[in-house]
């Protein structure tokens, strides 16, 4: 398990490739996702080149993917990516649901 999902109770894994053109327009909209929240969600950015594994482990199908970890469990989850406000309701709404 990655340490990061372990210390921070909100973690946005964001799963990417360098050779993925959407995975880099994602990125200025996921900083702006962030910055709505204050940096309270903790980002942690996988190459799925670089590890395969962690790839395996959470089932990547393709790149972008967003899961965003609340309290070290899977409370959403997206593949590729939409426009900033519309992640930030849907995050807003997950991170409120108890688990």
């Amino acid at each position: 398990m990655l340490t990061p999902i372990q210390e921070h109770p909100l973690v946005l894994l964001d799963f990417h490739a360098t050779w993925c053109e959407p995975c880099k327009w994602a990125d200025p909209v996921i900083d702006l996702v962030l910055n709505h929240f204050d940096n309270k969600i903790f980002l942690l950015k996988i190459d799925i080149d670089e590890h395969p594994d962690y790839a395996k482990e959470f089932h990547i199908l393709s790149v972008p993917t967003f899961i965003l970890m609340k309290n070290g469990a899977e409370i959403w989850r997206m593949r590729g990516f939409d426009i900033a406000p519309k992640m930030i309701r849907i995050i807003e709404e997950k991170i409120q649901d108890p688990l």
